[in-house]
């Protein structure tokens, strides 16, 4: 058997036990006594579960990873990628309950009442016993697109599974369309379509995440790369600026950390020289067309700009697999070795936040000024974004992956390697391994913080000094 027959095999294999293990261990609309990872394994089934939930993940993700460099052809690809997807597509929610937020939300909005001023328990929701109870009572931290989109999807009075089964059509429209768009932007950029095509999307995390979990990220990125993919296919005139700025504008319009992209579509779609006449207007017409587009469907869904604040809400949760609050959990750890407790947890995040910022503005400033590749830095922001920021789930990985699989065609290993790990951070039920995993989490977390900054700062240290000096010396060099 050939390799990439053993790989297609083994894919199948995993995303079959996934899909089994939806139906008695998955995220369904009850959640159990006791859904912690103990609960889990003390109900009927519950080894089982999980031995065919990591066991399935591992057999997937082994596939991918074997095939990363190594794709026959695109159209094999896409093949691969659809067959791996078909059980998950039938199969109940995994490894979230997000999908029952959307649908309460949704209901929310189809009541009159606005998802930006109270929880949905303020309905109240008819399916508020499926959704976690740490978001019951909290904002819709979404954008008013796609509470726009959930309020259509649930105002036709239907069952719970069948908008379950409408919001997860509405993600499989993000991935095709990004499955759609990738190879003209891998192209652009040199990288093989149908490496760039593997890597985006036959990772575990969107077949678990995207399709079976149906999280409006799919949508997100497929509107970001749509927009990115209208930009550069011609540079510099005025319609596809205005019309990649719009699907930008609602790509912002789903998650409000689609912004960062924004300054580097602008770069993106510059023609020739990099002037800052140039610069201006392609940004006018850009943030323009995004800014118009963001308020045109918050006037149309009659919502208000309260989603901006809500935004706040989704920093709840607390785990170390957001490296700013691993640090701060840390910190926090070594004083009550005397008795001292502190929680530093705020501050670290807002130290992550503030390095972000600074980072975002470097980044562009280094792709306007050394004429970089304006995707990459969108990519390289996604993934600033993703690190320094207050939460991190396993499918945010996905937002930079798509950009990286596009711009980054040989050092590889290290964003899909992160996007293996992730796979793993979280059960079939939705129940997060960080939230039992502490301790080593957050020092492990720390050490490897730690880890980074000091090669970046290396790497750094080193281009300034090839910047300085660009012509290599030798001994004999009268010069040096």
């Amino acid at each position: 058997m050939s390799q990439h027959r053993l790989a297609r095999c083994l894919g199948l294999a995993g995303s079959i036990m996934i899909a089994v293990t939806a139906f008695f261990g998955g995220a369904l609309p009850a959640m159990g006594d006791d859904p912690t990872p103990v609960g889990l394994w003390r109900s009927d089934g519950g080894p089982a579960a999980i031995g065919l939930w990591f066991a399935g993940l591992a057999a997937l993700g082994g596939a991918w990873w074997m095939l990363r460099r190594s794709v026959p052809s695109l159209r094999w690809a896409y093949v691969t990628i659809a067959l791996w997807s078909l059980p998950l597509l039938v199969a109940p929610p995994l490894a979230s309950r997000d999908v029952y937020a959307y649908a309460c939300q949704g209901a929310t909005w189809a009541a009159g009442f606005n998802p930006y001023e109270q929880g949905v328990a303020a309905l109240p929701c008819p399916w508020l016993e499926s959704i976690s109870p740490i978001w019951q009572d909290t904002p819709a931290p979404y954008g008013p697109f796609f509470v726009l989109i959930s309020g259509l999807l649930v105002s036709a009075g239907w069952s719970l599974a069948a908008n379950v089964v409408l919001f997860r059509l509405v993600a499989v429209a993000g991935v095709v369309l990004t499955a759609a768009c990738l190879p003209a932007l891998a192209r652009r950029c040199g990288v093989p379509p149908q490496q760039a095509v593997w890597v985006a999307l036959a990772s575990p995390l969107v077949g678990v995440h995207l399709i079976s979990g149906a999280h409006n990220d799919a949508l997100m990125i497929g509107l970001l790369v749509a927009g990115l993919t209208v930009i550069v296919s011609r540079p510099g005139r005025a319609g596809p600026l205005l019309a990649g700025g719009a699907l930008l504008g609602l790509a912002v319009a789903i998650k409000a950390t689609a912004v960062v992209v924004v300054p580097f579509a602008v770069l993106a779609g510059l023609a020739g020289s990099l002037r800052l006449a140039k610069l201006l207007r392609a940004g006018a017409q850009v943030v323009g067309a995004a800014v118009a587009t963001l308020v045109a469907v918050t006037v149309a869904g009659g919502l208000s700009f309260g989603w901006v604040t809500g935004l706040a809400s989704s920093s709840d949760a607390v785990g170390w697999t957001s490296p700013p609050t691993a640090v701060g959990q840390t910190l926090g750890y070594l004083p009550r070795a005397f008795g001292i407790r502190i929680d530093l947890i705020p501050y670290t995040r807002q130290v992550g936040l503030a390095v972000l910022a600074v980072l975002l503005v470097w980044l562009w400033w280094r792709v306007w000024r050394r004429g970089r590749d304006p995707l990459h830095g969108a990519a390289l922001a996604l993934a600033a974004t993703v690190a320094l920021s207050p939460v991190f789930h396993p499918w945010y990985a996905l937002w930079p992956l798509a950009l990286l699989a596009v711009t980054v065609r040989d050092r590889i290993g290290w964003f899909t390697g992160v996007a293996l790990g992730a796979s793993f951070l979280v059960f079939a039920n939705g129940v997060a391994l960080a939230r039992y995993t502490k301790i080593p989490g957050a020092p492990l977390m720390t050490l490897a913080v730690i880890a980074v900054t000091v090669h970046l700062v290396r790497g750094a240290r080193r281009d300034a000094a090839v910047a300085a000096d660009p012509v290599p010396r030798t001994v004999e060099d009268p010069v040096a």
